[in-house]
């Protein structure tokens, strides 16, 4: 355990930094799992809803640093691909 008052601190925000990342990662996955259910479905008007706010979830990941850009212009282009597959 952490005895200076400073090392004390720093535990204290990472656990608070943790549960914030936590947060938006956790949301950003269930966001994507929402999109790939309605693209099952064949829903294509609730698949474009659903990719709109995935695509939101994974660029606000991206920008808070929990994704890194590349990874999340990767993502959204295979969801994007997907649903482009439904409409066709």
């Amino acid at each position: 355990m952490a005895n200076h008052k400073s090392a004390l601190k720093r535990i204290r925000q990472s656990a608070r930094r943790q549960k914030h990342n936590q947060h938006i990662r956790t949301g950003m996955r269930t966001e994507i799992k929402r999109f790939r259910l309605a693209l099952e479905a064949g829903d294509s008007g609730t698949a474009g809803e659903r990719f709109a706010s995935a695509e939101r979830a994974i660029r606000r990941a991206s920008s808070k640093g929990l994704i890194p850009k590349r990874r999340a212009d990767r993502s959204v282009g295979r969801l994007a691909k997907s649903l482009n597959a439904l409409g066709s």
